[in-house]
């Protein structure tokens, strides 16, 4: 019998007869096993010894405190530039991490009333106080000079003017996985509650609700603000009428229709007219 194989036919391979495609393979296959492994390996090390390098590395309840302190920080550094206040905090649920998993963002601020219109000025001091690992810096935008730092932990730190006279700080999280949670510092049933109330019945009005936030100062105190607001009355006394005498001889950083603001040994008043209510805010700063 001839040895010849006719066109178009292919000699059987059994198993005796490994082709080197299918050593090939093999080849690769355990070669991608092994690599992953290794990366899983490394992956693990890292987590464990590295420091962050994406804020999605640490959670809410490990940037709270972080916040906390970067809120108290701007506060402190704002001295007394004007009548300063904590603002009530924003946290923000439903941001999205990934495809498929939800985040959480917190927002922490402060706002300054000034006693003019140089919110350059004090935005400069504020970056020429704050600590020097944050780099802070004002820069000049289409929307006017900003101020921007960086707190640690992938907490972002802006200012910019919100009017004439006002400045606003902010401190921001960005999302992240939640954790155990944000617990905010307790600030209430300090001195500020009292006086809230009692300046909103010196204007004529019973004292609803008092709300309060607190900061973590960096010497270790901690600053509070107490924030309450009057049920609606359409015939008030003007702001400077009701208040002139609970102010005393606090200096004065604003006073008009719709503002009467105050500082006096580190505290800060704030009146303000909003629609037919009064609101006041006490706060209780790092420097008191």
């Amino acid at each position: 019998m001839s040895g010849a194989v006719q066109a178009g036919y292919a000699p059987p391979t059994g198993p005796d007869q490994p082709t080197s495609g299918r050593r090939w393979v093999r080849w690769l296959v355990a070669a991608t096993v092994l690599w992953a492994v290794l990366l899983a390996v490394l992956t693990w090390f890292s987590i464990r010894d590295d420091p962050p390098t994406v804020r999605e590395q640490r959670s809410l309840a490990e940037a709270g405190p972080v916040t906390d302190r970067a809120v108290g920080e701007l506060l402190a550094a704002a001295g007394d530039g004007g009548a300063a206040r904590l603002l009530p905090d924003v946290l923000r649920t439903g941001c999205r991490i990934t495809p498929m998993e939800d985040g959480a963002a917190l927002t922490r601020g402060v706002e300054v009333l000034l006693p003019g219109d140089d919110a350059r000025g004090l935005l400069q001091r504020v970056a020429d106080r704050l600590p020097a690992s944050w780099r802070a810096g004002v820069e000049t935008t289409g929307d006017g000079p900003v101020l921007r730092a960086d707190a640690g932990e992938f907490v972002a730190v802006e200012g910019h003017a919100t009017g004439a006279d006002r400045v606003r700080f902010t401190a921001a999280t960005g999302c992240r996985p939640v954790g155990d949670g944000y617990r905010p510092l307790a600030g209430g049933g300090g001195p500020e509650t009292d006086q809230a109330t009692a300046l909103l019945r010196a204007w004529g009005g019973p004292a609803g609700q008092v709300d309060h936030v607190a900061a973590a100062c960096p010497g270790g105190a901690t600053a509070r603000t107490a924030r309450a607001e009057s049920a609606p009355a359409a015939d008030r006394p003007s702001l400077a009428d009701a208040l002139a005498a609970a102010r005393g001889g606090a200096v004065g950083v604003r006073a008009t229709p719709e503002v009467y603001a105050w500082r006096a040994a580190g505290t800060s008043v704030v009146a303000e007219r909003v629609d037919d209510r009064i609101r006041v805010t006490v706060t209780t700063g790092c420097d008191a």
